[in-house]
């Protein structure tokens, strides 16, 4: 027996609308200074460091000499 997603809450006209807050915590999604564009911005930072630290791992050489940026 397989478990389906729980629908979106129904309006009453009937129409459904999508959720209010993110898919993994409980806030918000807004533009600007919201926790919401923290908590993202925060999140792609993480990716950012760990794609550095794998390109020097692999490459043998610091992220600055490997993209060209000191001699």
């Amino acid at each position: 027996m397989s478990e389906s997603a729980a629908p979106s809450p129904a309006t009453p006209d009937g129409s459904h609308q999508p959720p209010a807050t993110s898919a993994t915590t409980g806030d918000v999604p807004a533009f600007g200074w919201s926790a919401y564009a923290e908590r993202i911005n925060g999140r792609f930072a993480m990716l950012g460091f760990v794609a550095v630290l794998l390109v020097e791992a692999l490459s043998g050489d610091t992220f600055l000499h490997w993209a060209g940026l000191v001699p």
